[in-house]
């Protein structure tokens, strides 16, 4: 009877919180297809007409299109150059000896503490002086800078649990650094790659703040860049931006449904792990 009562509650749990993550992204959807009256008339109310006009002005007006394929490869970019290069600094920080180890360390750590819009004025500035506006590369690097430190952080916790003597019988067949790393070590922290995969792709595919500063081309704009399009002084489109928000978020939905399992075994043995 307890158990029976156990997974009653649970399934409840369940059914509540489902309809708490699926309601806001349903009374989206009903908002993208209506007018700006209909909207602030009645949110929550059926459309009387569908407007799905407002899906042609966001791809049309707006670019989401060209904007959602911009926001994946930056973010996309982003977290190939942080996976890459925090493996490799996780290796030397966790398998090497040297002088100020733990000064270089504890550098990446203040890195995780810096707030990320203190440096909005400098990192313009920089750009400016390198001719990085209106640049995938340099943005791209931007987002890497302030996901490297986190990234560092939870691969050297878990490089830590790794027994070196997978690192030993590797030498002895003959294997270098570069070999060990690669073979050895990166299929075995598959979990913690994915949580900090996920992370930062996240960090890259919503950001604003920096393709506000950074991005002044059209065709180059990112996702949260191209919404402001439809936001002007005397008035707001507002149909046009929810359906912006339906077509930014359907990508991650899909991937979220294709590799759900592997999303959630990451996050928890990173979390668990690290």
């Amino acid at each position: 009877m307890k158990s029976k009562v156990a997974k009653i509650i649970i399934y409840l749990f369940a059914l509540l919180w489902s309809f708490i993550t699926i309601f806001p992204l349903a009374i989206t959807f009903l908002s993208s297809v209506k007018d700006n009256q209909g909207i602030l008339l009645g949110m929550f109310s059926w459309p009387e007409t569908w407007e799905w006009s407002n899906y042609i002005t966001a791809f049309t007006r707006a670019g989401m299109g060209r904007a959602v394929l911009n926001s994946i490869f930056m973010s996309l970019s982003s977290t190939i150059v942080v996976v890459i290069f925090g493996m490799m600094v996780a290796y030397v920080l966790t398998r090497k000896q040297f002088k100020m180890k733990k000064f270089v360390y504890s550098l990446f750590i203040i890195g995780v503490m810096v707030p990320v819009h203190t440096t909005i004025i400098p990192i313009a500035n920089l750009a400016s002086g390198v001719n990085g506006r209106n640049t995938y590369w340099f943005i791209i690097l931007v987002y890497a800078a302030f996901n490297i430190s986190q990234a560092v952080f939870l691969f050297t916790g878990y490089l830590h649990g790794v027994d070196r003597e997978l690192d030993e019988a590797a030498r002895i067949d003959g294997c270098n650094d570069f070999q060990i790393l690669s073979r050895i070590l990166f299929p075995i922290s598959t979990p913690i790659i994915s949580t900090v995969a996920i992370l930062t792709f996240i960090f890259g595919y919503g950001e604003l703040i920096f393709s506000m500063i950074l991005l002044t081309d059209e065709s180059r704009f990112t996702i949260a860049r191209a919404m402001l399009t439809f936001q002007g002084g005397y008035q707001n489109q507002l149909g046009p931006i929810f359906a912006s928000i339906i077509i930014a978020v359907l990508p991650m939905i899909i991937l979220y449904v294709l590799f759900h399992e592997k999303v959630q075994s990451g996050m928890m043995a990173g979390a668990v792990k690290g």
